[in-house]
């Protein structure tokens, strides 16, 4: 399918949506629209995004200022009953040529449930963190080629050590987390892969919480952080920490599954 029916997805990434909603959301999401009724099937088929694949990785790439977007599906290919054959398959969709392009290659990567949903789009490019958090995963979709970026730093494995991937401000960041420190770096040029050091937090007012927490998003005054059950909030510039939301009931499922940042809509509504 090649349309973009009533709205302004194609009905395949409405699939793809609705295929990683909750199974209380999902159903329903089937009395908001006729369209959103899903095959009964145990497999879940709309996960399938390729005859042969899964979608590893989802990225959506939006610019504004000329209302235009693509999105991204891409995973290992595998003939049914077998192992991935080292085939990376990718799916494009551009919504000014209202089309799907194909990209083959080849990518061993892994990714953590995390690293596929902390994507950052930048200067054009999608960017992932691989699992083993040694370099970073770009898809430059100027010219749809597959790329490999190194971190600031050279990867520190360990208890309590952890990488994040997000934006500032328009340019690529990465997180480092450990026991006692949030370090904050920023890819200041691009093209010349060029790293600084923005800031530098202490942990110690939140030390109880350091094992499972994880940013969400951030600005230059704000850094937003999700635990199993809060989001915090870290003013930078007078180094305070607060409680921005508590989760009340129990059987709730921990943020990391819910927690994500959200801007603004993608287009105005004129």
């Amino acid at each position: 399918m090649e349309k973009l029916g009533d709205g302004i997805f194609p009905d395949e990434v409405v699939m793809q949506i609705l295929a990683r909603l909750p199974v209380k959301s999902l159903f329903r999401s089937k009395t908001v629209c006729k369209l959103w009724l899903l095959p009964k099937s145990r497999e879940r088929p709309v996960t399938r995004f390729y005859p042969d694949g899964e979608a590893t990785l989802v990225g959506l790439a939006c610019d504004p200022a000329f209302q235009k977007f693509n999105v991204v599906l891409a995973g290992s290919h595998r003939t049914f009953g077998h192992r991935p054959d080292g085939k990376f398959i990718c799916l494009v969709f551009d919504s000014e040529l209202n089309k799907w392009r194909k990209l083959i290659s080849f990518q061993d990567e892994h990714f953590t449930h995390m690293n596929k949903n902390q994507v950052v789009f930048v200067n054009n490019a999608l960017h992932w963190l691989t699992v083993s958090s040694s370099y970073i995963l770009v898809l430059d979709l100027s010219c749809d080629i597959w790329k490999k970026m190194s971190l600031p730093y050279d990867p520190i494995y360990g208890a309590g050590n952890r990488t994040y991937l997000l934006e500032l401000d328009g340019c690529l960041s990465v997180i480092q987390i450990s026991e006692a420190w949030m370090i904050i770096w920023v890819l200041k040029d691009y093209w010349k892969d060029e790293w600084s050091v923005v800031d530098k937090v202490s942990l110690r007012c939140i030390r109880g919480m350091v094992p499972g927490i994880f940013p969400i998003s951030q600005t230059s005054e704000y850094v937003f952080l999700a635990t199993h059950k809060q989001v915090l909030v870290y003013h930078r510039r007078s180094q305070v920490w607060k409680e921005m939301y508590s989760v009340k009931y129990s059987s709730t499922l921990p943020l990391w599954f819910s927690a994500h940042a959200y801007r603004s809509t993608m287009f105005s509504c004129n």
